[in-house]
């Protein structure tokens, strides 16, 4: 596989650059909330659809390889200045290859969507693991760095990565 292009949806969407730097994708991963909602990079969700933790499925690897999963919001408190950037969502280590997060061990439990201003962009990646029980996890959510993260766990740079965009939701819309 090859290092994502300027017209990849991660680069378009600013994802890399702003909260990753550019990777060559190794591993398919797949992102549904509710068993119908399947993420596609830069497609719209509601909040009203995202209370729930969604399944992610890591297919490649092999069942002696383990993952690290990690969800932000780089857009905190709004996409126009996002001086509080990142925002942790959630953490899974210990995901074996080929099976999904409720496989892994969750560290840092999931917090649903809540933007207040703007559009903002969520992002889940995956980065593969060392060897089992090898990352440790932030005190907090708040000023959430995924680069640091990365370094600080020697997971180096993401195997795969999503995003998707999420609004404020009125309640016309939620109808």
């Amino acid at each position: 596989m090859a290092r994502l292009t300027s017209d990849h949806p991660l680069v378009i969407g600013r994802v890399v650059g702003d909260v990753v730097d550019s990777f060559v994708p190794s591993v398919n991963m797949r992102v549904t909330y509710n068993s119908s909602n399947q993420v596609n990079n830069g497609h719209e969700l509601f909040p009203s659809c995202l209370t729930v933790k969604p399944k992610v499925d890591v297919q490649g690897g092999d069942m002696r390889s383990f993952f690290t999963l990690i969800m932000t919001d780089p857009d905190v408190p709004g996409p126009s200045d996002p001086y509080l950037r990142e925002h942790l969502h959630w953490i899974v280590t210990d995901i074996p290859g080929t099976t999904d997060s409720s496989f892994g061990k969750e560290r840092v439990s999931y917090e649903m969507p809540r933007p207040n201003i703007g559009i903002h962009r969520y992002a889940f990646f995956l980065y593969k693991q060392k060897g089992r029980h090898t990352v440790s996890c932030p005190s907090t959510r708040d000023r959430f760095n995924s680069r640091a993260f990365a370094h600080e766990n020697e997971l180096g740079l993401p195997v795969a990565a999503i995003y998707f965009n999420c609004q404020r939701e009125t309640a016309a819309r939620r109808r």
